[in-house]
């Protein structure tokens, strides 16, 4: 794999002095909304996230819950997101480090008792009940093997999503009705 052709430092630099003098820059509110479909259809729907327009994720029902399995379910996007944090961010602080990446594979993977989503059980959670993260990554060797552990220490510490769940965000929900007749 050839080295980055992208110098991060010189992207993130002009960020950071910004960030410096205006620290409220640096907070940005991401939203993903749902993006129509039949709502005849309770094994299906559109998500689109508001920073790029034109793309939109589909999702639908696991089979363990009646889905068909033909797209991904919202715990595959999940988990689908902290692979590609976890991805994004190793190539970003290779890339700010010099380090080559030989090859890269990062694997996640959750584990569900589907009888908490289906209703069976008060006592049985409606989630996932556990994350399993695994990256594995090959450096060029450049004879200074610390580069390498502090490659995945950074990785590991500057990943928004593995933060994020790690943490454990409050969540806050509401639910709006209304009726028509």
């Amino acid at each position: 794999m050839p080295k980055s052709q992208v110098n991060v430092r010189e992207i993130q630099n002009p960020l950071k002095a910004r960030y410096v003098e205006n620290p409220h820059d640096a907070t940005v509110t991401m939203s993903v909304r749902s993006a129509g479909g039949a709502l005849s259809d309770p094994l299906h729907c559109s998500v689109q996230p508001d920073s790029v327009a034109d793309v939109l994720w589909q999702s639908g029902t696991h089979p363990a819950a009646g889905g068909v399995g033909d797209v991904p379910c919202s715990a595959d996007l999940l988990l689908g997101a902290l692979v590609a944090c976890q991805e994004i961010t190793l190539r970003m602080v290779a890339a700010a480090m010099g380090i080559e990446l030989e090859s890269l594979e990062v694997t996640a993977r959750g584990t569900m008792d589907f009888r908490g989503t289906l209703g069976m059980s008060r006592e049985v959670p409606t989630g996932l009940a556990g994350i399993e993260c695994e990256v594995n990554v090959t450096v060029k060797d450049d004879g200074r093997p610390d580069r390498a552990q502090r490659l995945l220490e950074n990785a590991e510490r500057y990943c928004v999503v593995l933060d994020t769940l790690r943490r454990g965000v409050p969540v806050q929900s509401t639910f709006h009705v209304d009726t028509v007749p």
